[in-house]
């Protein structure tokens, strides 16, 4: 006797639908799975739970991200630092502080080795970031910053950030000085950046701007319901601050 089986396709342990979004924030989640576990066996329905808002299964992953260029005398590290916000008796929230990118600059000790111990930091802003897009194949600029301004230790530390063409023209440097008399340090740390480096990081800069300001976030908070009134002349709250309602 001949017996014949037809088997049904065995479908995918899990399935993922990711929604991403380059920056956390405590409004929105960074990454969004969309998790569904198909198993072949049966579950007592006492051992069944469901996720609660507060459990693990429902908190997003976290994710870090940078960029590097390592050179034979130093290494640079770009890291995003989110916006911080601030609630608003309304219940809305506004942006209390915009975010930045962390520019981490290590010394080589060695043949592809850093002394990330000795690293250096200097927090590029917005406005900082746009003169580096800005820049020509011959143009330069230097940032200072003072951690401790209108603090009891201003000029204590000095943060001085240049970037200046190279002689061949093959990019820029990038030079950071630091001297800090809390800690007795008085370092200097060069590292120079191709033009194709300079593009990559033009690109990032161009990318990450609008989350860095919190652009983002008001755009995904955006409801149909919500935006209805905004161009009409009857809500007070935005018809004055439309130009074309006057």
């Amino acid at each position: 006797m001949l017996l014949k089986l037809s088997l049904p396709m065995p479908s995918p342990l899990l399935s993922f639908s990711q929604n991403f979004i380059p920056f956390s924030h405590p409004f929105k989640p960074l990454l969004t799975f969309n998790n569904s576990v198909k198993c072949r066996h049966s579950q007592p329905t006492s051992q069944a739970a469901t996720p609660t808002p507060h459990s693990v299964e429902a908190l997003p992953p976290r994710v870090y991200v940078n960029h590097s260029i390592y050179k034979g005398k130093a290494a640079l590290t770009l890291t995003p630092r989110p916006p911080e916000f601030a609630p608003l008796e309304s219940g809305a929230f506004k942006v209390s502080k915009e975010g930045h990118v962390l520019l981490q600059f290590a010394p080589a000790v060695g043949l592809r080795q850093y002394d990330w111990e000795r690293k250096q930091i200097f927090s590029l802003s917005v406005g900082e970031m746009g003169t580096i897009i800005s820049l020509g194949a011959r143009d330069s600029c230097e940032f200072f910053h003072d951690p401790s301004k209108g603090k009891s230790d201003e000029g204590k530390v000095r943060k001085v950030l240049k970037v200046e063409p190279l002689p061949d023209g093959s990019g820029h440097s990038f030079k950071l000085s630091v001297q800090n008399k809390l800690v007795n340090v008085d370092e200097n740390i060069y590292i120079p950046v191709t033009k194709a480096e300079i593009a990559v990081l033009s690109s990032i800069f161009n990318f990450i701007i609008p989350y860095l300001i919190g652009w983002n976030t008001f755009t995904n908070s955006i409801k149909p319901d919500e935006s209805i009134g905004v161009n009409s002349n009857s809500n007070p709250r935005y018809g004055g601050d439309y130009e074309w309602n006057r």
